[in-house]
């Protein structure tokens, strides 16, 4: 119920957002009309369509992105009609017959084109005003992504657009007064009704240029991120309540990041944000107490793909001890556990021990085989891996977690968990314990000790003071240049000034609600950070094409603090899409300005991540 609520007052609340404003022309011109027959059928067919939109948002791909400037572009057609019906009175008459005469064919009598015009109207505004919903929504599709359609995502959205038709109905209704008086004291209702059309071409105008997003997002100080971001935080206060998912639910979940990093599990490795400790009395180098049972294995069905192995099912896995591991392949987190999961593979392959990974893509390029399956070879992983870009087995396993290992035993039981990096030791323990009592009298003892390079090296945690930040203005925080983000338009950036753990643009950019991309060459990105290790989710151009960069540390080339996917030079290239390790100081840490300059165009930034 307090989600609810809290939908219902975030879909209020977006009326206030300033992309809203070029909208308003629209709904004042139903005011004064009958209720009935204009202004309900308009809130029905703008609720609606904005409910259709934000649940095709939260389970489409990149196609939905498509779909939804198509039915963009088309509002705009719609409403530039309407616009020049209202200046028009002919033009008016002469679109309003088909629909009168098919309005009589429905309902047999009576004057319906009020009805369908409003509807249509509707169905417009809902087009328009679906993109300038603010984080409670963004919440809620990405819950809706990661789980799938439920009753509880349908409650939620039909809650948020039952809260924006509500904040319409109020402008209406004071619209509708404020307009029956311009017309008792003026007389002037015909020249009200072509200053309405040129108030609707004039928004039409508006949202077709982007000033909608860009301009009146700077000038208007109706904004209401800050209020709908502070409304998230004291319900999840409240209710001690995690995002979605460890590494992409709430806006929260950037906060507790950077949280997180002094946070440590029993053996000193790192927890991603929002991970669950798990631990046991007297510590890990005592005996373990008894595993109690957490559930069953889940089915494995599902997987788009199957690599290193056929498809392997539930009754398969019978009679053997079982780590299902849950990763995607750009998170640093997960890249960090790796090298554990192939030394366990490998130590005790021969001793009943089944690893399968299952990897679940946060981000779109993610859920294509092939990116997968060069990324399983390139950190040497041998043992199976399900693809599960539809978020199937996610779902079985009800997981929320990048990373999370689940042990089983040999009877199918669920006897342990691990979320988040680390915890190793205790996990190791786990694997030696379930294996004993599945019978084998020989388990082999120790602890594995893997060496890992690169970015799988593991955090500098004393001195991690930046926290994961992300390109796109889905999730984007702490962005520093002039003016802010201009969502899906291509807009020239400025960096501005950095104060730690901000980060700024500058060049020709086109940022998406998952990254940005660089429009023309010599376009840079700029992070006041404060960590030993720097990497940044890259890909190239959309062709395919390599991009050139060149890094610098403070203005200047960053020598022996190179990263491993850079020279002392600074000097790289983006050749697929994937975690890059730009920067490991080699002295003291401290505070310093990071910034990448790329040679050509077409590159794709997603998001920064530390060590």
């Amino acid at each position: 119920m307090t989600l609810l609520i809290l939908a219902y007052i975030g879909g209020a609340l977006t009326i206030l957002s300033p992309c809203i404003l070029p909208v308003l022309p629209f709904v004042f011109a139903r005011a004064g009309q009958p209720f009935v027959r204009s202004t309900l059928p308009m809130l029905a067919g703008m609720a609606l369509t904005f409910a259709a939109v934000a649940s095709l948002a939260s389970v489409g791909g990149a196609w939905v992105v498509h779909a939804n400037q198509v039915g963009r572009y088309a509002a705009l057609v719609l409403l530039t009609i309407f616009g020049a019906s209202l200046l028009l009175p002919a033009l008016a008459d002469r679109l309003a017959r088909p629909v009168v005469a098919l309005g009589n064919r429905l309902a047999g009598d009576g004057d319906t084109s009020t009805v369908w015009r409003s509807l249509l109207l509707g169905v417009a505004t809902g087009m328009l005003w679906a993109p300038c919903a603010g984080p409670i929504l963004g919440l809620v599709l990405t819950g809706a992504a990661l789980n799938g359609a439920s009753v509880q995502t349908s409650l939620l959205l039909a809650a948020y657009a039952a809260g924006a038709a509500s904040s319409l109905a109020v402008a209406l209704g004071i619209g509708g007064r404020v307009f029956a008086a311009m017309k008792r004291s003026m007389g002037a209702g015909e020249w009200l009704r072509r200053g309405l059309g040129v108030g609707v071409l004039a928004g039409v105008a508006i949202i077709g240029t982007g000033t909608d997003t860009g301009l009146l997002a700077r000038l208007s100080a109706g904004s209401t991120t800050g209020i709908e971001q502070a409304l998230l935080n004291a319900v999840e206060k409240a209710r001690d309540m995690p995002p979605q998912a460890a590494k992409n639910g709430a806006n929260a979940a950037n906060a507790a990041n950077a949280a997180s990093n002094a946070n440590h599990t029993n053996d000193g490795m790192l927890l991603a944000a929002n991970d669950v400790r798990v631990g046991f009395p007297g510590g890990v180098s005592g005996a373990l107490p008894p595993l109690p049972v957490e559930g069953r294995l889940p089915a494995l069905d599902g997987a788009v793909q199957w690599l290193n192995s056929a498809p392997i099912t539930r009754e398969q896995l019978q009679g053997k001890v079982t780590l299902v591991y849950f990763w995607t392949y750009s998170c640093i987190n997960c890249i960090r556990s790796l090298p554990y999961l192939r030394a366990w593979a490998d130590k005790y392959k021969d001793q009943g021990l089944t690893v399968i990974g299952v990897h679940t893509p946060e981000f779109a390029f993610e859920k294509q085989p092939e990116n997968v399956r060069r990324a399983v070879a390139d950190f040497r992983i041998g043992f199976p891996v399900a693809i599960d870009s539809n978020y199937k087995i996610w779902r079985a396993f009800d997981n929320s977690y990048w990373p999370a290992a689940y042990f089983v035993d040999g009877r199918g039981n669920i006897r342990h968990h691990q979320f988040g990096e680390g915890g190793y030791a205790t996990s190791e323990r786990v694997i030696q314990a379930l294996l004993a009592e599945a019978g084998d009298k020989s388990v082999a003892t120790g602890l594995v000790a893997p060496e890992a390079r690169g970015a799988q090296a593991m955090p500098d945690l004393n001195n991690v003071r930046s926290g994961e930040t992300y390109v796109g203005y889905q999730q984007a925080t702490n962005f520093a240049s002039p003016g802010g983000l201009r969502p899906d338009a291509a807009r020239d950036y400025t960096v501005g000034k950095l104060d730690l753990n901000s980060w700024g643009l500058s060049g020709r950019w086109t940022v998406g609600a998952e990254q940005g991309t660089l429009d023309r060459a010599n376009g840079t990105i700029a992070y006041r950070f404060h960590a030993r290790d720097l990497h940044l989710v890259l890909g190239p151009a959309a062709n395919g094409q390599a991009v050139r960069f060149q890094v610098t540390i403070d203005g200047k080339p960053p020598g022996a603090s190179h990263g491993a996917d850079t020279d002392e030079n600074g000097n790289g290239a983006v050749t697929q899409t994937r975690l890059y390790q730009l920067v490991r100081q080699a002295g003291e840490v401290g505070d310093h300005t990071f910034e990448i300059r790329f040679l050509d165009p077409g590159v794709q930034a997603y998001a920064f991540t530390f060590g």
